[in-house]
């Protein structure tokens, strides 16, 4: 029997039940922008990255989680975001945001799993990485009923004790010492880095993800999973939280530490960073720990990207399995073409989609946040 079966208002409490949807909750949030943003934003912010970290949180973990809390409210799906402006609007908004979700941050996953975790050690192509990196998620994603169980129970855990031990061990290796800040406004350059982790697009995908997992499992009251949902979001949350506030430290507190090399690319900025402060934190050993934390970080995040996407286009076409399967094998596809281009480049073609479709996301979410009296006030 699942943990999730039979549930009701007196068991939501259970420490093991909640956790499992928390950790779940923040292994589909956590993927690879999510790891490589914060410590080189935190290095070009030096002693300024407490100002910069206000801003990130902003678009990376208020919104998101903001949205979480939107979808206990609704228990439906990313449709009934935007049908508070129009079924059409809704229908539109829907399909962009789940095409930019399979042919953006899905594909990102691979190529940073290729820069940072494979390529260094094997020196293979991205072509393979991303194919056998599709190829896996894919099976993930065939089999989603078991997915909050698989990554809440045992992948998310592993993510956040090699986070944490990092962290922990890289902030007391430190000097503390960090160089002068290289922004001049350092919370608006953390609320437009913050844009760049997709957390708020994520939120409205594997939100929706977390409720059809739930719903599979269990006949639950909405109220009782309202409540699970809720929580599960405030801890996922305070988990981002303190990870963003971890990584973007010590990439302030590392940054006289580490030649990250500036003539080089964003990306390759970006893993030097990472990877200087693993090995100083945790030896030679740190350089493994990373590529698994890289590996397993991004491929949870993918897996909930394509499920999430799945699953719509299943429930458009009256809940057709054949249509959800057939839909995760062209996300799959999308990721291997996508998946080979490098890490900063994705990056570049993602920022103006991201200024486009961030500001109606966000105001989406607070509308279905309000309460339904104000929204009735002003209009919807």
């Amino acid at each position: 029997m699942s943990i999730f079966d039979k549930y009701n208002l007196n068991v939501l409490n259970k420490t093991k039940d909640l956790l499992i949807t928390s950790f779940a909750l923040f292994s589909l949030f956590f993927g690879a922008g999510n790891l490589l943003l914060p410590p080189l934003l935190g290095y070009n912010a030096g002693s300024d990255w407490f100002w910069v970290l206000l801003g990130f949180i902003i678009t990376a973990v208020v919104i998101p989680i903001i949205g979480i809390y939107s979808h206990a409210k609704l228990q439906g799906t990313l449709f009934d975001f935007g049908k508070k402006v129009s079924s059409t609007f809704s229908l539109v908004y829907c399909i962009l945001i789940y095409v930019i979700a399979v042919a953006i941050p899905s594909p990102r996953t691979a190529a940073a799993t290729h820069e940072i975790a494979i390529h260094p050690t094997f020196g293979t192509s991205p072509l393979l990485t991303s194919c056998i990196y599709f190829i896996l998620v894919l099976i993930f994603a065939l089999n989603r009923s078991k997915i909050l169980n698989l990554i809440g129970k045992y992948l998310t855990p592993l993510i956040v004790i090699m986070l944490l031990v990092v962290i922990g061990i890289g902030l007391f290796s430190t000097q503390m010492i960090a160089n002068s800040s290289q922004f001049e406004a350092p919370i608006v350059s953390g609320i437009l880095e913050g844009y760049q982790t997709f957390d708020a697009i994520g939120a409205v995908v594997v939100g929706a993800v977390i409720i059809i997992s739930i719903n599979m499992k269990t006949e639950a009251t909405f109220e009782a999973k309202k409540v699970l949902i809720k929580k599960a979001g405030l801890i996922a949350g305070f988990g981002l939280f303190v990870i963003y506030a971890g990584l973007i430290a010590i990439g302030a507190f590392y940054g006289s530490e580490i030649n990250i090399n500036e003539d080089l690319s964003n990306d390759m900025q970006r893993a030097n960073l990472l990877r200087g402060i693993s090995i100083k934190a945790l030896g030679n050993f740190g350089n493994s720990i990373l590529s698994v934390l890289i590996s397993l970080a991004c491929f949870t995040t993918a897996v909930g990207i394509v499920t999430g996407t799945a699953d719509y286009f299943k429930g458009i076409f009256k809940d057709s399995k054949r249509v959800y399967t057939i839909t995760a094998v062209i996300a799959s596809l999308l990721g291997v073409l996508v998946g080979q281009m490098d890490f900063n480049s994705i990056i570049v073609i993602a920022l103006p989609v991201l200024l486009f479709i961030y500001p109606i996301t966000i105001v989406l979410i607070l509308l279905n946040a309000i309460p339904r009296k104000m929204g009735n006030f002003i209009g919807f």
